[in-house]
Formats: C-alpha cells, sequence, structure tokens
C-alpha cells in the first residue's frame, strides 16, 4: 500500500475518533490490506493524536484468546499504542457519549521499572522487569461502523482502542502466580464472567513477553514506565450510561468503573 493511501486512511481514522462517526471496514475497500499495511495506518492515526499534544505512555495487547483468534482468523495476539489523553483513574466517570460503542474488558496491567528490549525476552525477564501489577478495566471502541472488523481492521484503529482505568491496589508479580490467578466480572452487581490468567496465552506474563519480541522485531523498546495492558480475561461486555463494572482479581485486588 503507497504511502498516500496510508495517510489518508489513517486521517479517516482519526477524524472518525474525533467525531464518533464510523467509517467503513477498511478491508471492504481495500482487499488486498496487508497486517503490516494496518500497523503503518495505525502509525499514522497516533501520530495526528500525538501532533495534537498528547503522549505515548505504553501499550496494549488485543486478540489474546483463542476465541477472539479464531473468529478474526489469526494465530497471534496483535497491538496498539496506549496514550495519555485514554487514561482514567479509579472512581472517575467514564463518559460513553465521546465513544462510538463502547465495550469493556477487564485485565491486568504492567508497570515496567526498567527498559523490555526483544527478541529473547523471555518471562522471567518481564517479571524482573514490572515494577507493578493492578487490576484494571480497558473500555474498546472501534471506529469501524458496526464492529464489522477483521484483523486488519482493527489493527488499522489502533487495536480497537478505546479509553483504560487503572485500579488502585497493586503488587508485584512476583508475589502471586498470575496464571492461577481467578478474575470475577461484575455488571450492575450480577457476576457475568470469571476467569484465570491462564486464558491470556497461558499467563498475561507471556503476552508482554510476547509484546517485548513482537516489539523488538520492529527495533522499538518496551520502556521503564510504559503502561501495559496484558490482554483481556473477560468477554467484550457492552456498555452505557448508568452502567458499573467490577473485577476482582485473586491475590491482586478490585476496581471498579461506572458510566455516564
Amino acid at each position: 500500500m503507497d504511502t498516500q493511501t496510508i495517510e489518508r486512511y489513517g486521517d479517516e481514522l482519526y477524524a472518525s475518533l474525533l467525531s464518533r462517526i464510523p467509517v467503513e471496514p477498511l478491508t471492504n475497500r481495500e482487499p488486498g490490506i496487508t497486517i503490516d499495511d494496518a500497523y503503518q495506518i495505525q502509525l499514522r492515526m497516533i501520530q495526528r493524536r500525538l501532533d495534537a499534544g498528547e503522549v505515548v505512555i505504553g501499550k496494549k495487547i488485543g486478540v489474546t484468546s483463542k476465541v477472539v483468534m479464531d473468529m478474526l482468523g489469526v494465530n497471534q495476539p496483535d497491538f496498539g499504542h496506549l496514550l495519555s489523553g485514554m487514561v482514567f483513574n479509579e472512581g472517575e466517570p467514564v463518559d460513553t457519549s465521546k465513544m462510538i460503542a463502547p465495550k469493556a474488558e477487564a485485565e491486568v496491567a504492567f508497570i515496567l521499572a526498567r527498559d523490555l528490549t526483544g527478541p529473547g525476552v523471555t518471562a522471567a525477564d518481564v517479571l524482573r522487569a514490572t515494577d507493578c501489577v493492578m487490576p484494571c478495566f480497558e473500555i474498546v471502541d472501534s471506529r469501524i461502523k458496526d464492529w464489522k472488523i477483521k484483523i486488519q481492521d482493527t489493527v488499522a484503529d489502533n487495536a480497537s482502542c478505546g479509553v483504560l482505568t487503572l485500579g488502585g491496589t497493586r503488587r508485584s508479580p512476583r508475589d502471586l502466580d498470575l496464571a492461577l490467578a481467578g478474575m470475577v466480572l461484575e455488571k450492575n452487581g450480577e457476576i457475568i464472567s470469571t476467569s484465570c490468567g491462564a486464558s491470556v496465552q497461558g499467563s498475561p506474563v507471556n503476552a508482554v513477553a510476547w509484546l517485548a519480541n513482537t516489539l523488538g522485531r520492529l527495533g522499538i523498546s518496551l520502556k521503564a514506565g510504559d503502561v501495559i495492558l496484558s490482554g483481556s480475561q473477560s468477554p467484550l461486555v457492552p456498555v452505557k450510561a448508568g452502567d458499573s463494572l467490577h473485577c476482582s482479581v485473586g491475590g491482586l485486588g478490585s476496581t471498579s468503573v461506572r458510566f455516564i
């Protein structure tokens, strides 16, 4: 895909972010689009946000479960960029009117204490490099109309990232087994999902190692202080104004988010 086309689609997705008017799937309009093309479009969209004053604060990992991989016809996760304008702290309400069709995911966030540079990063390296982990919500939002996405669509759209909320409790990942830690997700007081960390690439730690190695092959390092969202441990939960979610992770703590 030529540079002009990449820039046009990146600009279109950025405009959709601002207007909250979704666009037709890129894969319908460009049947030959590759995942590499999609990442270049993602970078154009991110650059527009950086030009507007935001800064990159980390990365997110998506498509970590076998169910979602099968749905999108791929055999590996994807990634997107986290930016300063996406972050909500615990207790801060999330305004759904600023999104198109938000859906929430419960997961574990990693905060790095030092750089991670792949390839060759192992799970043990991730544990040594991580300052702390905390429960969190990612509220994904697709700029693609009606969530009719293939892997190239979601990658181009910054892995469908919307906003994120970080919980107030934090622990060292060396003090618990994140693969075995159970997660319970409640919506409006009712349990809607139970899972454990092993549902994410065998462990959220493995997912972060995958990200470091994938970025390393592109000449990119994860940096000290980066926030890394390790991938959803829950189904996608549609949310609207008036909803509230509560997530608890065994040995780690809990977090809540409400929507206005």
